[in-house]
C-alpha cells in the first residue's frame, strides 16, 4: 500500500455528465474498479454515468477525449496494465499516463486516473476494491476527478 489516501469531501455534482473508461482486458478486477467508482459517483448524486470499454489501457486517452467531445464534463479510466518479461509494460504505462494528462489539459476536464500497474495480479487485487482489497482506486480516481469537476 502506497500510504493513507487524503481524506477529500464529496460535493454534490447532479448535473454532472461523467464517463467511466474502462479496459477490456481482465474485466475482473476492471469490473471491481468500475463498481469503486460507481459508488463515489453515486455518493455524488451524479445522474449521469456512461460507461465505455475499450480494448486496452492504451486506448483510454482517446476515449476519454471522444467523451469529452461529446460534452461530458469529467471521466474516469480504469484498467490494469501487469508487468510481463518484455518492455512492453514500460511503453503502455508511459503512453497511457501521458495520453490522459494531454486530454485533460487540452480540454480542461478532469480525468480521475485509476490504472493500476502492478507487478502480478495479487498486487492489482489488493487495489481493485473488492472485498478483502486494502485499496480501492476506482473509488479513490472517481473521488479526484468528481473533486476537480466541482472547482
Amino acid at each position: 500500500m502506497a500510504g493513507q489516501s487524503p481524506s477529500v469531501a464529496i460535493p454534490s455534482l447532479p448535473n454532472a455528465r461523467i464517463a467511466i473508461i474502462s479496459s477490456s482486458w481482465h474485466l475482473d478486477i476492471c469490473n471491481d474498479l468500475i463498481r469503486g467508482a460507481e459508488r463515489a459517483l453515486a455518493e455524488a448524486s451524479v445522474k449521469e454515468v456512461k460507461t465505455i470499454y475499450v480494448p486496452g489501457s492504451f486506448e483510454l486517452p482517446l476515449a476519454a477525449q471522444k467523451a469529452f467531445e461529446d460534452g461530458f464534463d469529467a471521466a474516469v479510466v480504469v484498467g490494469l496494465v501487469l508487468k510481463g518479461e518484455t518492455p512492453h509494460f514500460d511503453y503502455v504505462c508511459q503512453g497511457v499516463t501521458q495520453g490522459v494528462m494531454d486530454v485533460q489539459l487540452k480540454f480542461s476536464k478532469p480525468i480521475g486516473f485509476g490504472v493500476l500497474m502492478c507487478e502480478n495480479l495479487e498486487q492489482a487485487i489488493d487495489r481493485a476494491g473488492r472485498v478483502g482489497s486494502k485499496e480501492d482506486k476506482g473509488y479513490d480516481s472517481a473521488v479526484a476527478a468528481i473533486a476537480l469537476a466541482a472547482l
